[in-house]
């Protein structure tokens, strides 16, 4: 039987160490560790892992230091440099860390990543045409469902709407924004705005975040030209973006329509929703200085799978996350008393029915399947992936 030989003790380590950087798929990455003993080491010493996820995500860059979160049976290589050194523990570390980050942020559940909103720059008629608003579908118009700019004779003037994402931890992937057509005015105008731009940040302090906040822009969009369209519009983000803190805030640029009651310029929109990935509570992200630097904690505790809902308890968040919206629409126009909303099951049945009817113009269901079979046809690669980590 002929003798296998390691071809990579016949690279030099630069060359090593550029022909696994062009390995762009974390799997792939991950298979090259689980080669040999040697390979591992290769990798770790090397933190090509790290490597990987910087060039994925240079929000990364950040990163003070990475930390686990009950690894009580965490074990060491000990071949590499003096036994046990500091040294090696956190080289191993940060190859868990961020192995298991590269494959969160190309394999979690896919989902709408608005926790709720915030803020708007101005608001024409509040609580009528609030912000919270844009978290509903407008397709009704007795309900008035949209949020409405105070009008401007300047068309330059700009208008921003920021808003709290599901978690502080999120890769972001694209967009969504309706503007809205007023089919109650003269002509049904669209107040549209000229294109629209995103930021994504943290707030300055450490406090909850609220209206009267100041926030840390880590990753501003290119301008995107917004159509006057009282459709669902698609912005596609470049690149995928991990936004650290969870705020985003939509920038409208530019005005279009005037009002034809004061000839004024305004901007409504009517539904705004934002795609993307959440990684907590795998990943925690603590103590974002005004630098931007902080400190990325996973929780061992959570394996990827755990983050993937079955077909039932998607349903189910679907059902709670519209009820949640549908409230905060009702709160805001006192059109029922809460506490009988609450108490009405039936009632809730209905509302989240024509909901549900809404959104079918643009949610047709068919990826939400497609994420339930992948879940299911994944677990044994969920499992293998651990494997590769040991």
């Amino acid at each position: 039987m002929e003798a296998c030989m390691d071809f990579m003790n016949w690279l030099d380590l630069d060359v090593s160490v550029k022909l696994l950087m062009h390995l762009k798929d974390p799997s792939d990455l991950a298979r090259v560790s689980s080669v040999s003993r040697s390979w591992r080491d290769f990798v770790i010493a090397n933190g090509l892992f790290k490597q990987l996820c910087l060039r994925m995500f240079p929000q990364l860059s950040k990163v003070a230091h990475v930390m686990e979160l009950n690894n009580c049976g965490a074990k060491e290589s000990v071949e590499v440099g003096s036994s046990h050194s500091m040294e090696w523990e956190s080289l191993a570390r940060d190859y868990r860390v961020y192995a298991s980050l590269a494959r969160a942020c190309t394999s979690f559940l896919v989902q709408d990543c608005i926790s709720e909103a915030i803020s708007a720059s101005s608001t024409d008629n509040y609580p009528i045409e609030t912000i919270d608003n844009t978290l509903l579908p407008a397709n009704n118009v007795s309900w008035r469902a949209y949020w409405s700019s105070k009008g401007q004779s300047n068309p330059a003037v700009p208008e921003t709407l920021t808003y709290k994402l599901v978690s502080e931890f999120c890769v972001i992937t694209e967009i969504y924004i309706c503007p809205f057509k007023a089919y109650f005015q003269p002509g049904s105008p669209i107040y549209s705005a000229k294109s629209v731009r995103f930021r994504m940040g943290h707030p300055k302090s450490h406090s909850l975040p609220s209206a009267n906040d100041t926030f840390i822009w880590t990753y501003t969009s290119p301008e995107f030209p917004m159509a006057q369209e009282s459709c669902l519009q698609k912005f596609r983000l470049p690149e995928p973006v991990l936004c650290i803190g969870g705020i985003l805030q939509i920038e409208l640029l530019g005005r279009v329509q005037t009002q034809e009651t004061d000839g004024l310029f305004y901007i409504c929109i009517s539904h705004v929703h934002v795609v993307g990935r959440c990684l907590s509570p795998a990943f925690v992200v603590e103590n974002i200085q005004p630098s931007g630097t902080f400190v990325l904690k996973k929780d061992v505790r959570y394996k990827f799978h755990t983050q993937q809902s079955s077909a039932d308890n998607e349903a189910q968040e679907i059902f709670d996350d519209q009820l949640q919206r549908r409230l905060r629409y009702l709160r805001n126009l006192n059109v029922i008393e809460i506490e009988e909303y609450e108490s009405g099951e039936e009632e809730d049945v209905v509302e989240i029915e024509e909901y549900e009817s809404a959104e079918e113009e643009y949610e047709s269901g068919e990826e939400e399947d497609v994420e339930i079979e992948e879940y299911e046809s994944g677990e044994e690669e969920d499992e293998a992936w651990e494997e590769y980590l040991l």
